[in-house]
């Protein structure tokens, strides 16, 4: 008895120490490693702080960005990136900072960036955190063959052909829109309004007509139930992740838990319904379980998506599909509210093709004008202003050697206004700039890319852009508009970049 307690006293002082030895080295002797590492490549940034590394500065530095507006000069990186912004300031371009006991680069040279995101099977996507994943764990966040598989099945879904049947959808939902407007706006003069909240609700609907076909009626419930959701991890992430700390019962958490289910709970409804009904619809979604079904019949279930992959990937196109287009058109009408010229073009264009007339799918891809001004607005205020890339193993890209475990940030809005590449001009509305396309206005430089780039370049990229022209076209049909005097210029990013205070503009029907 004697020897199984001696045995059993030394097994778990051994799990202890071991346990205690890996606490360390996560806490402690890794980052000591990989910050001896990065100065010798000539990185600078903060000695590495226990635990929190930047933490604590992050948050400051970031609330201190929000508290007031800034010039309407496009001038936008102190407000958008401060963290980055300030290690720039205070350690030039090749710098780090610390995101708790992880050191992250920032990577601005186009042919590294290239690289980077050439070899997604190397550099990786940043898994996201245990709260991050509640919006949904499809192809965004997938990697290797898992994300190989996913990529393979949805692909049929936003093949040109199939977009051309929603344009239909789209229109439908930007004339919902006006016919809201046309409640609020006088017929004899001009009258404010926030149009953000508007371009929320109607970017949510395309996405359920698109996604859903019947069943878009849903769609504002699960809009409404992310937004929340949203709100509630940018909270969480901008604190210390302490390991289990979203385990316990606080007020926070419990909501974060509740949203998820009841999330969870309208996606099983419907496409519970849609697998047991006979009918099929020519939505994202019916397709997507169409090109499931033909995949598991030919090579067996382990090659198709479960229940399960099917929510997320719902979960996760609505929730970035609705964020990333709303954010786009509103940038577009505000920056247009400021340049009555590109206004007054883009409203010529539209309507020479369409006049007052429902627009097309053909002539909707051959506005020149509305093309330009729509990848103008791209660079100037991207939705995803900085990609995150990670290796479990080490590395090179160009002259740079990467340790495991040392987050690559690549910093999106950075490079789309870069003078050395744009000249000096970059952060002028110059949408002419594109008037030979984007090759030419790059110059063959990785110095645009607002879907991503690569392989994993965003699936729904031509959706967005489709569904952009149209909300545009639409509105420029109806309305002329410009900026409110109490509108205050401040972006900021809450998952894609968003006005702070809103949009309000003085829209004249015209």
């Amino acid at each position: 008895m004697d020897a199984f307690i001696f045995s059993l006293t030394i097994s778990c002082a051994l799990a202890s120490f071991l346990y205690v030895c890996k606490i360390l080295n996560w806490v402690w002797f890794t980052p000591k490693s990989l910050e001896t590492r990065l100065r010798r490549q000539g990185f600078a940034g903060n000695p590495y702080r226990l635990i929190t590394g930047d933490l604590k500065e992050i948050g400051i530095i970031a609330k201190r960005a929000e508290s007031k507006p800034i010039n309407f000069d496009n001038d936008i990186v102190p407000r958008v990136y401060p963290i980055f912004h300030t290690a720039f300031q205070k350690y030039g371009e090749k710098c780090f900072v610390w995101f708790g006991p992880r050191p992250a680069l920032i990577i601005s040279e186009p042919e590294i960036v290239r690289d980077i995101l050439l070899k997604n099977y190397i550099f990786q996507k940043i898994p996201g955190s245990p709260l991050a994943r509640m919006l949904g764990r499809g192809l965004v966040m997938l990697e290797k063959d898992e994300w190989a598989k996913h990529r393979k099945l949805i692909n049929p879904a936003f093949h040109v052909h199939k977009l051309k049947h929603m344009v239909g959808s789209f229109h439908l939902s930007c004339t919902n829109m006006l016919r809201k407007w046309e409640e609020i706006v006088r017929s004899d003069g001009p009258t404010e309004l926030d149009v953000w909240p508007y371009l929320q609700a109607m970017t949510s609907d395309v996405i359920s007509r698109a996604a859903f076909g019947s069943s878009y009626e849903e769609g504002g419930k699960i809009f409404r139930l992310q937004r929340e959701q949203a709100d509630c991890i940018l909270r969480a992430n901008r604190s210390l992740n302490i390991p289990g700390w979203r385990f316990l019962p606080t007020k926070e958490n419990r909501r974060m838990k509740e949203l998820a289910k009841e999330i969870e709970s309208i996606f099983v409804s419907i496409i519970s319904t849609r697998m047991e009904s006979c009918n099929k619809e020519d939505d994202l979604l019916g397709i997507l379980l169409e090109s499931n079904s033909n995949e598991i019949k030919q090579h067996g279930a382990k090659c198709g998506m479960s229940m399960k992959e099917v929510i997320e990937e719902c979960k996760i196109f609505f929730f970035a599909g609705q964020d990333t287009s709303a954010s786009l058109l509103v940038w577009t009408l505000i920056l247009l509210s400021k340049h009555h010229d590109w206004q007054a073009r883009a409203r010529d264009e539209v309507l020479q093709a369409f006049g007052r007339d429902k627009p097309d799918y053909q002539e909707l891809t051959h506005l020149k004008i509305v093309s330009m001004i729509v990848y103008e607005v791209l660079r100037l205020y991207p939705p995803i202003v900085m990609l995150a890339r990670l290796t479990d193993k080490e590395c090179a890209s160009g002259k740079v050697s990467v340790p495991a475990g040392v987050q690559l940030m690549l910093p999106v809005l950075l490079l789309h206004h870069d003078r050395e590449i744009w000249g000096d001009d970059a952060k002028e509305f110059r949408p002419e700039r594109f008037a030979l396309g984007v090759s030419e206005a790059t110059r063959g430089r990785l110095a645009f890319f607002p879907f991503g780039w690569g392989p994993r370049i965003c699936i729904a990229q031509n959706f967005a852009l489709l569904q952009a022209k149209m909300a545009l076209a639409t509105i420029l049909q109806h309305y002329s508009f410009q900026l409110s005097p109490s509108y205050s210029h401040a972006p900021r990013t809450v998952v894609s970049l968003q006005p702070q205070h809103g949009a309000p503009l003085i829209l004249t029907k015209i």
